[in-house]
């Protein structure tokens, strides 16, 4: 075959992935969400698949798959066909696994694709209003007379509540026992019943319960209040100067999508993001925006990669 053939075929064969990209996608779209119903993931999640829905004309589903910090969601992902039509959606924790998991069922670098994120958040710390504590000085006192005798709950180990946790141990100078939970859901509602202390909520599933008095918000996690609770501090003026935290959703598909279909997702991701109404809604759970390109967000990943590696090694936690 000689020159002029082979770059005939590669031209049709770029047309043909180009075409395929613009009509893309011809039949329902598949999420797997690392997280359960209600969680903050999911939340997020659910709002941009319903934009998608209407925007693509084609059903976007949430598929829910929890457990191991979102690993299971991951593998599931990660063997998917690189069509395009099964997706990642997960939250920070998918950049802590790499060094919580001697073995994940992956290789989040080599086996994913980085997308775009969805949204940002600040964590809440709650505990239930029957509680005694009613600042984070008040826990970091309570843990310095008894260590290791409060729980703190996560939404599941190498998740973004659980990474926010090990961070207020390592700069407090404190010890806490860690309950992991499978998603948000089930960590806020041992909080709501009393039977775990604290828990990082994120801000989307903390509002309703701390608006409706059902649980007391005791700081947000950020560098600077949350509009949504203005009258909650944060961490870093409640007695753990510098202390920062966000939770954040990305979207990432199986290594092997054509390059014109991961464009198109981000494009899509970026366009719904400045819709209004879904911005409106999002605004209203405590989001905040994210905007990145598909390049931007594969630096900031592996960025926040290192800083897991970081506090985990600091704190102490080894690989399982």
């Amino acid at each position: 075959m000689n020159t002029v053939a082979k770059w005939s075929i590669a031209a049709l064969a770029i047309c043909a992935t180009q075409a395929f990209a613009a009509d893309f996608p011809t039949k329902p779209v598949r999420f797997i969400v690392a997280f359960p119903p209600g969680s903050a993931t999911d939340i997020v999640g659910r709002l941009y698949t319903q934009k998608w829905t209407e925007m693509w004309g084609q059903t976007v589903l949430a598929d829910n798959r929890p457990g191991a910090g979102g690993s299971i969601a991951g593998a599931i992902a990660a063997k998917a066909n690189p069509d395009g039509y099964t997706l990642l959606m997960h939250s920070s924790g998918h950049t802590v696994n790499p060094s919580l998991y001697a073995k994940l069922p992956y290789d989040t670098l080599k086996d994913f694709v980085d997308i775009g994120p969805l949204a940002q958040q600040p964590n809440v710390m709650v505990t239930h209003p029957g509680t005694a504590f009613k600042s984070v000085q008040d826990v970091i006192n309570a843990a310095k007379a008894k260590p290791g005798t409060l729980n703190f709950a996560s939404a599941g180990v190498g998740s973004g509540t659980h990474l926010n946790l090990e961070k207020l141990k390592l700069m407090a100078k404190i010890d806490l026992n860690h309950v992991p939970y499978k998603g948000s859901a089930e960590a806020l509602g041992d909080v709501l019943g009393n039977r775990v202390d604290f828990y990082f909520a994120p801000i989307s599933t903390a509002i309703p319960h701390v608006q409706s008095g059902k649980v007391r918000a005791i700081a947000v996690s950020t560098g600077k209040r949350s509009s949504n609770l203005p009258n909650v501090p944060t961490i870093a003026e409640s007695g753990v100067p510098g202390f920062e935290f966000s939770l954040w959703f990305g979207i990432w598909a199986p290594t092997g999508v054509p390059q014109p279909i991961i464009t198109k997702i981000a494009n899509s991701i970026r366009e719904a993001g400045n819709d209004p109404v879904l911005k409106g809604k999002l605004s209203a759970l405590g989001n905040e925006p994210m905007e990145m390109t598909p390049a931007q967000f594969a630096k900031f990943v592996r960025s926040e990669i290192e800083t897991g590696a970081m506090v985990l090694k600091a704190a102490g936690i080894k690989p399982q």
